[in-house]
């Protein structure tokens, strides 16, 4: 018979947050999830856990210059469950919070399996997107606060404002729509037996852009959608410190490796 299931989603879980509210941050990613760990180990629940890829941190590559021939290599910045180092930035970055509380909260949970036989599944989500995941400030959410990249683009596209990016724009991520997403998420529910004890990246490494390519393709669909001529000036480079204030840092690349949940859950 399956163990009764624990989903824990619960996170403060903006860029804009683990900057400004890095304590709240802390507490709502490593110490309010302890008990939810505490209670499925206890009581023999099956746990699956959401995480976040920010537990990688920097990529290797990133630490390479610039015109280093290694940084085109995959060993370089793709991003693996049991090999790839977390690499965070200094303590005064406090941008590193959030990874850290989950990094922290995860490695409780692997304990837990270790020493007291907690079946888990821990979900490293890269960057889902989709209908009402975010909100646009103001008209279906708060007047103040920061929302994800689409989102963010998305109000600025709404109200004629330039794009912003962030530092030029020229980190990369890779972007995965949500009805993938939760398919692989069912597959983790509905087979305990492949999924326990293991950590799942869940992207799409084949669908990666700059965010400077993002506010480009989002303005030009924008255009057409609308019929409203594109601005004069439809992007704006800010420091990051302008935007999420001092403090803030950022990893140059997220690419995952999908090898571990194509094994264990390709075929289903």
């Amino acid at each position: 018979m399956d163990l009764i299931k624990t989903i824990n989603l619960a996170a403060i879980c903006t860029p804009a947050d683990y900057n400004t509210r890095p304590l709240d941050t802390i507490y709502s990613n490593f110490i309010d999830a302890l008990p939810v760990v505490k209670y499925c180990s206890e009581n023999n629940k099956r746990l699956i856990h959401f995480s976040t890829c920010e537990v990688y941190g920097k990529t290797i590559g990133s630490f390479l210059p610039k015109d280093h021939p290694l940084r085109k290599e995959p060993e370089f910045y793709v991003l693996k469950e049991d090999e790839s180092p977390c690499i965070f930035g200094p303590i005064v970055k406090q941008r590193w919070s959030y990874a850290c509380a989950k990094q922290l909260i995860e490695r409780l949970i692997f304990a837990e399996g270790a020493e007291n036989g907690l079946e888990f599944t821990i979900v490293r989500p890269f960057n889902w997107i989709g209908p009402r995941m975010d909100f646009i400030p103001g008209v279906d959410g708060p007047s103040e606060g920061v929302p994800r990249v689409l989102a963010c683009f998305s109000n600025n596209l709404l109200r004629r404002e330039p794009l912003k990016l962030v530092d030029g724009g020229q980190s990369q991520r890779t972007f995965v729509y949500i009805k993938d997403a939760i398919e692989a998420v069912v597959l983790m529910i509905e087979n305990p037996a492949r999924a326990n004890g293991h950590i799942f990246n869940v992207g799409n490494p084949n669908n990666e852009v700059t965010v400077r390519e993002l506010a480009q393709m989002m303005t030009e669909v924008y255009a057409n959608v609308s019929g409203e001529a594109p601005l004069v000036e439809p992007m704006i480079d800010v420091s990051s410190s302008q935007f999420y204030g001092e403090g803030y840092d950022d990893s140059d690349k997220r690419i995952p490796d999908m090898t571990i949940i194509n094994k264990q859950l390709g075929k289903c």
